[in-house]
């Protein structure tokens, strides 16, 4: 069942522009509410860029902790701050840590001991070029397929915002003459410019490769296949990570367990996505009403785990939404 929000007494905090004083002073009757009722006060800091997949899992994982009585907030800053940030303990939690592609900037932190892994998430990411299912029907599979049906793609590969790494890929494959993509040409665009090119062919089955990635709301909206890759150009599937501040989970195990145990499957993912960037949703109306239809996915998360008034999470908060 639904719970009520106005109920709950924990609040969730954001050092975006633009929170008004109602929700503030509620915000802080919330937490004198929760004082006078005896419950252990625990705030977390979130560390989010704009992603969509990143925005949503943080949104979930707020939820849950508001019901078990955590106070929240995130905070906005780009990969290389968020691990600086973790680092000197500014924030406590990043759930967007991309591997092995953030490796550059996390590697030596987390052998370091100064930012801890306690948890995958989300495993078997793509980020590689893609075609139409119908394309694929017809015998394009491979990025080895590609150059025998160069006509039909007018060598042409679809790319998004220049400097991106697959971008990248896909110029140092076209440079070393990979799969014989030596006499083709990427197109840079934007993910906006490029998503729009893929719907101005798809209905009419006219044929087109562009970089595709998961999770992502063009998995939903299209079939598509992401091509094979015989000769390793590219990463391979990838995966992504819960890490904290170094130290947390001997002052938190219980937030740290539920991270631990936390886990999504790429298709829910970008149903999340679709629902936030197509069906142009709150994130908190997409997290709670997911939560609700998924109570035993919730228990799972929550086994062993503890809310701030010493509650078994597992039994109180799946039944919260």
């Amino acid at each position: 069942m639904r719970g009520d929000r106005s109920m709950s007494c924990p609040t969730r905090r954001s050092r975006r522009r633009g929170a008004s004083v109602a929700l503030f002073a509620a915000a802080v009757l919330g937490l004198a509410a929760c004082d006078e009722a005896g419950g252990e006060e625990r705030e977390t800091t979130f560390a989010v860029q704009a992603w969509p997949e990143l925005v949503m899992t943080t949104q979930v994982v707020e939820e849950i902790l508001g019901e078990m009585g955590y106070t929240t907030e995130t905070d906005d800053m780009s990969v290389e701050v968020t691990a600086e940030a973790l680092d000197t303990d500014d924030v406590d939690v990043y759930l967007g840590n991309w591997w092995p592609s953030q490796e550059p900037t996390f590697g030596e932190r987390i052998e370091d001991d100064e930012v801890d892994v306690v948890g995958t998430y989300l495993e078997g990411t793509e980020y590689q070029p893609a075609v139409p299912a119908y394309v694929a029907d017809a015998g394009v599979t491979s990025f080895a397929d590609l150059d025998d049906h160069a006509d039909e793609f007018d060598r042409t590969i679809y790319g998004i915002e220049a400097g991106a790494p697959g971008n990248e890929t896909i110029m140092d494959a076209i440079d070393d003459d990979a799969y014989g993509l030596g006499d083709w040409e990427l197109v840079e665009s934007s993910t906006p410019g490029m998503l729009a090119e893929l719907e101005s062919v798809y209905d009419e089955e006219e044929w087109i490769v562009f970089l595709g990635w998961t999770p992502h709301w063009m998995t939903v909206e299209y079939d598509l296949t992401f091509l094979e890759d015989p000769e390793d150009v590219w990463p391979g599937a990838g995966e992504v990570r819960a890490v904290t501040r170094s130290g947390l989970e001997d002052e938190d195990p219980d937030l740290v367990r539920l991270l631990s145990q936390l886990e999504t499957e790429i298709e829910t993912q970008s149903d999340w996505i679709h629902e936030l960037e197509q069906e142009e949703r709150a994130e908190e109306e997409v997290a709670r009403e997911w939560l609700g239809e998924n109570p035993d996915i919730v228990e799972g998360w929550l086994e062993g785990v503890e809310t701030a008034d010493g509650e078994d999470a597992a039994e109180v908060v799946p039944d919260a939404f």
